[in-house]
C-alpha cells in the first residue's frame, strides 16, 4: 500500500472504502473548489452515514416510487429489442432508421469482470452495421480506484458515431423539461461519454468517435409516449475532466489536511465535527442537491458571506462576514485598500434599498 492509499485508509477508518458511480462522480463536479469533498470522496468515506453521525443527516435522495416509474420506463422505451428507441434515436440524429441494427444485451450477470470484458469486445469490435448495446460495463479511474459504469444504452455506428443514451422519467411538457433535472442528466451522461472515450482510445481507436452529444429520452407531457433530445455535454466534459485530475493530484490536495485528520465513523460525534472544520470546505447553497454534509457546512457557514451563494461570495471578494459587509454598506467602517470595490458595491445597494423603501413605505 502507497503511502497516499495508507492516508486515505486512515482517514476513512476501518471500513471499506465506498464505492462510486456516474451519480455519485457527477456530483463531484457541483462544487469542484471545496477540498473537504475532494478528500472524504477519495478516502471513499460513506458521507451520509459521517452527516447522520455528527447530527446533520442529508435529506435528499431518489424515492422508491421514482426508481420504480423509471425502471418502467426504461422498460417501456426498450421493449421489442428496442425497435422504437432506435427509430427515435435516429430520427433525432437526423438520419435514416437503419435496417437491420442489432441489440446486445450487456447487463445482468454480477461477475463485473466478465461483464466489462464482454462490453469492451462487443463495443470495439469491427463493423460498420448500426448496434443498440443494453447496459454496457464501463470504467473509470477516480482517485486512484477503478469505478464501475452503467449507462442505460449506447448506440453504436449511427451517423458514424458512437452516442450515449440515457432514458430519465422526468417528463417534458409543452417541449421544455425541469431544467435541474435536464442539468443533473448531462454531467451524468458526460461521465458515461468519457468513460466510453477511455475504453476506445484504450483499444486503439479514435475517442472522438463518440459523440458530445447525447440522447436524452423522457416521456412527453403527462403521457408515457418518450420523446427524444439531443444534450451537448462538452462544457460538462471540460468541468469532469478538471475535477478527477484534481482528485488525481490528491497528494496536493492531503498537503493541506492536518495530519491527524480522520473521518472514521468509530470516532466520537464532537472529534469528528471538530476534525471536519480543520479541513477547508467551500459551501454554496446548491450544495443542498448534491452533497450529503452541505447541511454541516451550511451550518457551519452561517455569518458568512460564502452562504448566501457564489454570485454574492464572488461579488464581495475579500469580504467573508456578513456582519463586516454590513458594516461596510453602512458607511460605518472604513473599507481596506482591497475591499473598496466591493465596499462600493454594497454602499450603492444600500442606496437602492433605502430609496426602494422611500417610495413604497410599508
Amino acid at each position: 500500500m502507497t503511502d497516499t492509499a495508507q492516508r486515505l485508509a486512515e482517514i476513512r477508518g476501518d471500513v471499506p472504502p465506498r464505492r462510486h458511480n456516474a451519480r455519485t462522480i457527477a456530483a463531484l463536479t457541483g462544487n469542484p473548489g471545496c477540498t473537504r469533498r475532494a478528500v472524504l470522496d477519495s478516502a471513499g468515506v460513506d458521507k451520509p452515514k459521517l452527516a447522520e453521525r455528527i447530527g446533520f443527516p442529508s435529506r435528499f435522495g431518489q424515492s422508491r416510487f421514482a426508481i420504480t416509474r423509471g425502471n418502467a420506463f426504461e422498460a417501456q422505451v426498450k421493449a421489442d429489442g428496442g425497435v422504437e428507441l432506435l427509430r427515435l434515436v435516429a430520427e433525432r440524429l437526423g438520419v435514416p432508421v437503419p435496417a437491420g441494427a442489432t441489440w446486445t444485451d450487456l447487463g445482468g450477470a454480477d461477475d463485473l469482470p466478465d461483464r466489462h470484458e464482454r462490453s469492451r469486445a462487443a463495443l470495439t469490435a469491427p463493423g460498420d452495421e448500426a448496434a443498440l448495446f443494453d447496459h454496457p460495463l464501463l470504467g473509470l479511474d477516480v482517485a486512484g480506484r477503478r469505478v464501475h459504469l452503467e449507462p442505460d444504452l449506447v448506440a453504436a455506428r449511427l451517423a458514424g458515431r458512437f452516442h450515449v443514451v440515457e432514458v430519465k422519467s422526468f417528463p417534458v411538457i409543452d417541449g421544455q423539461a425541469d431544467p435541474a433535472k435536464v442539468s443533473a442528466a448531462a454531467i451524468q451522461s458526460a461521465v458515461y461519454v468519457l468513460a466510453l472515450r477511455e475504453l476506445l482510445a484504450a483499444a486503439g481507436h479514435d475517442p472522438e468517435l463518440v459523440s458530445h452529444e447525447v440522447v436524452l429520452v423522457c416521456p412527453r407531457d403527462f403521457a408515457n409516449q418518450p420523446v427524444a433530445s439531443l444534450l451537448d455535454v462538452r462544457k460538462q466534459l471540460l468541468v469532469l475532466r478538471r475535477q478527477l485530475d484534481r482528485m488525481a493530484r490528491i497528494d496536493a490536495l492531503l498537503a493541506d489536511v492536518p495530519a491527524g485528520f480522520t473521518a472514521d465513523l468509530a470516532a466520537d460525534p464532537a472529534a469528528l465535527t471538530a476534525a471536519l472544520s480543520d479541513v477547508p470546505a467551500r459551501y454554496a447553497p446548491e450544495c443542498l442537491a448534491a452533497c450529503e454534509l452541505a447541511y454541516f457546512c451550511r451550518h457551519e457557514a452561517r455569518g458568512h458571506t460564502g452562504a448566501l451563494g457564489r454570485p454574492v461570495r464572488e461579488a464581495l471578494g475579500g469580504i467573508a462576514d456578513i456582519g463586516e459587509a454590513l458594516a461596510l454598506a453602512d458607511g460605518v467602517r472604513a473599507p481596506d485598500p482591497e475591499q473598496a470595490e466591493a465596499a462600493a458595491l454594497l454602499q450603492a445597494a444600500a442606496r437602492l434599498r433605502a430609496d426602494a423603501l422611500a417610495a413604497n413605505p410599508a
